[in-house]
C-alpha cells in the first residue's frame, strides 16, 4: 500500500518518516519530490564487477553540469530519507525522463530502517545540463505486511553508507578485491 501525500506529511510530523530537509510544498498526491544533491562521481572507464569502480568526483556548480551519453554518473539525493515503519521506493519522474535522463533504475527499493542520502545511478541519452538541488524524482513510502525488520540489524555491506557509494559487488565475488 502506498502512502498518500497527507499520510507522508502526518508520518513525517510524528517522526515515523525522516525527510531532511523537509518541505511540505514538495508533497504530491502519493509521493515526495526529491532533489539531486550537489556532487557527482563520474565513472567513464571500463568497469569490472570484481574491482572497485574508478571514478572522479566533482561538485555540481550552481551554473550546472552537462551529463554526456555513455558515461555512468553516481549522484546523491539532497534529502536524507528513511523510516523504521515504511519501505521506500525512489525513482526519477516524468520531467527528468523527458530530458533523456535515466535515474536509479536498478535499485529503487529502500529498506525499512535505512535512513540515507541515496546513491543515484544516472545516465543521459543526450548531453543535458543538470543543477544542484533541482527536482529529480519521486519517493513513495510503502506499508509493509508483517513484523518490521530494520535493515541495520542485518549487517549488510551498505549499512553504513554515508554518501555516494560505488558498487561493492567485488566483496562478494570469489577472487574479487577486498
Amino acid at each position: 500500500m502506498i502512502l498518500t501525500g497527507l499520510a507522508i506529511a502526518a508520518a513525517q510530523a510524528t517522526g515515523e518518516i525522516v525527510i531532511e530537509p523537509y518541505d511540505p510544498a514538495r508533497l504530491s498526491p502519493n509521493a515526495y519530490d526529491w532533489r539531486l544533491g550537489d556532487t557527482l562521481r563520474i565513472c567513464d572507464a571500463d568497469l569490472d564487477a570484481a574491482s572497485p569502480t574508478p571514478y572522479a568526483e566533482t561538485a555540481i556548480p550552481d551554473s550546472g553540469y552537462v551529463l554526456h551519453p555513455g558515461v555512468l554518473y553516481l549522484g546523491i539525493t539532497h534529502e536524507t530519507t528513511g523510516s523504521e515503519m515504511y519501505a521506500q521506493f525512489l525513482n526519477g519522474d516524468r520531467t527528468i525522463g523527458a530530458l533523456g535522463i535515466w535515474v536509479h533504475v536498478s535499485a529503487p527499493l529502500g529498506h525499512q530502517g535505512h535512513a540515507i542520502r541515496w546513491t543515484l545511478e544516472i545516465r543521459a541519452a543526450r548531453p543535458v545540463r543538470v543543477y544542484p538541488r533541482m527536482t529529480f524524482g519521486k519517493l513513495v513510502f510503502l506499508h509493509s505486511l508483517g513484523t518490521p525488520a530494520s535493515y541495520q540489524q542485518y549487517g549488510l555491506k551498505y549499512t553504513a553508507t554515508a554518501g555516494i557509494d560505488i558498487s561493492r559487488l567485488y566483496e562478494e565475488l570469489p577472487g574479487g578485491a577486498t
